[in-house]
């Protein structure tokens, strides 16, 4: 391929780790607000949210030049498949540490109440998920992502816990059911979170290796 067309990869390389560490910084931010009851800091992450979708749009339409001009083969092709596919789960990402956001704003309008060492667990792992997924992702390490495809059911496990904590709190304290939902929703978007970052880890074991590994299709 030309030298404009390998300027063209680098710029784009340089447009979605932008985005991934953006969204990064979001999660851990909402995460914080969550376990923190930082109400200012729940607000920061929903207003910054549209500049990862505006963000996410400028990768998409800079992904799809590059195929439509220099119709790329092998790794290059992989790289800008993998790209597509990785910005749409960044994106979605982002919505989902919005949420939390929300949800954790919306719970510091309640008195302190009873929190899951669980749900602080799960928060360390999703946010932990997407470091891990995006670090795969900037080094190529396919080692590193298919230890994270592992510890979704791990964030899967602990949601469900969440559910029967939730579940029992609102049979015994009726009065604050509105503040266990909160929980409750902020738990399922971490969960998301996790299936998220696995379908990144997945895309990553694809660019390295070649082969599709999802809905466990091995070599």
């Amino acid at each position: 391929m030309t030298q404009v067309f390998m300027h063209e990869i680098e710029r784009l390389k340089k447009q979605i780790l932008a985005l991934s560490a953006q969204v990064e910084e979001n999660v851990i931010l909402a995460v914080k607000a969550l376990r923190e009851r930082d109400e200012t800091l729940a607000r920061q992450v929903e207003e910054s949210d549209a500049q990862i979708d505006a963000a996410e749009v400028d990768v998409e339409e800079e992904a799809l030049k590059i195929l439509a001009l220099y119709q790329p083969v092998a790794m290059d092709l992989r790289f800008l498949a993998s790209v597509l596919k990785i910005n749409n789960d960044l994106e979605r990402i982002g919505d989902l540490a919005a949420n939390i956001a929300k949800r954790a704003r919306k719970m510091c309008s309640f008195p302190v109440l009873p929190v899951p060492e669980e749900l602080h667990q799960m928060a360390c792992h999703a946010r932990d998920m997407v470091r891990d997924s995006l670090n795969a992702f900037v080094n190529l390490d396919d080692d590193l992502a298919a230890s994270v495809c592992k510890q979704d059911e791990t964030v899967d496990q602990l949601c469900k816990q969440i559910f029967s904590f939730v579940e029992e709190q609102g049979k015994a304290n009726p009065d604050n059911i509105k503040y266990y939902l909160h929980m409750m929703t902020a738990s399922r978007n971490l969960e998301r979170i996790g299936d998220h970052t696995t379908n990144i880890a997945e895309d990553v074991m694809y660019l390295v290796r070649g082969v599709i590994v999802r809905h466990g299709l091995t070599e």
